[in-house]
């Protein structure tokens, strides 16, 4: 029976939830927004209309929304040409290809975004599908991207683990019905990642690659 691996990827193969940090603080203190960048690290994983929702409140002016997520685009679409993946993003991804998952992305990034992220990865070759955040109605902590991406490959989420940073990453998973891998890199506490629903949590990619026999892949 297939199985499938699938990945978040900011935070999680590529190192840019800090960078994703700064660019939103700018964002936001260009349109006149003070907003604690503790308080956007947090957020970091969240649609752009959700990560704005969260921060700003629901009383806001929603009018802004698209002008704060183009600014973050901009500003963000700087680094397209050095976003660094973490260590062995890309060995663990071939890795699992080869023990015969199905390895698929779950991300909110899309377009030119997107291609920065997999060029960064360089493991195409191991990637069976990619679910954006553009296919489905609603993003994560909702659990439909990872059924989508579960979906794309035809695996059931009982043959499926997840991989991911956040405390949104594991909430989508856990109520897909996966099980749930949490790595630190992104920057959030291991407390937080196995309350939201982490079976397992390590350090990095390169962690996981090195313990994957004992992981939830083994």
């Amino acid at each position: 029976m297939e199985r499938a691996a699938v990945f978040d990827v900011d935070g999680t193969l590529v190192d840019t939830n800090h960078l994703h940090v700064t660019t939103w603080w700018e964002a936001f203190r260009q349109a006149g927004h003070r907003v604690p960048m503790h308080a956007i690290h947090r957020a970091v994983g969240l649609p752009s209309t959700d990560l704005v929702a969260h921060l700003l409140g629901e009383d806001r002016d929603t009018d802004q929304d698209a002008e704060l997520s183009a600014a973050h685009k901009a500003l963000y679409g700087q680094y397209f040409d050095r976003l660094p993946a973490l260590p062995d993003a890309g060995a663990l991804l071939r890795r699992l290809a080869g023990d015969g998952w199905k390895v698929v992305l779950a991300t909110s990034a899309g377009g030119p975004e997107l291609g920065a992220l997999r060029r960064a990865i360089d493991a195409d070759d191991a990637i069976a599908a990619t679910a954006s955040a553009d296919d489905v109605d609603a993003g994560k902590p909702a659990p439909e991207p990872v059924e989508h991406a579960l979906d794309l490959v035809g695996v059931r989420a009982e043959r499926a683990v997840f991989v991911g940073d956040t405390v949104w990453d594991m909430r989508a998973g856990s109520q897909a019905g996966v099980r749930c891998v949490a790595v630190l890199c992104g920057g959030l506490p291991r407390a937080d990642l196995e309350e939201a629903g982490a079976d397992a949590v390590y350090a990095d990619p390169a962690a996981l690659l090195a313990s994957l026999e004992r992981s939830p892949f083994g």
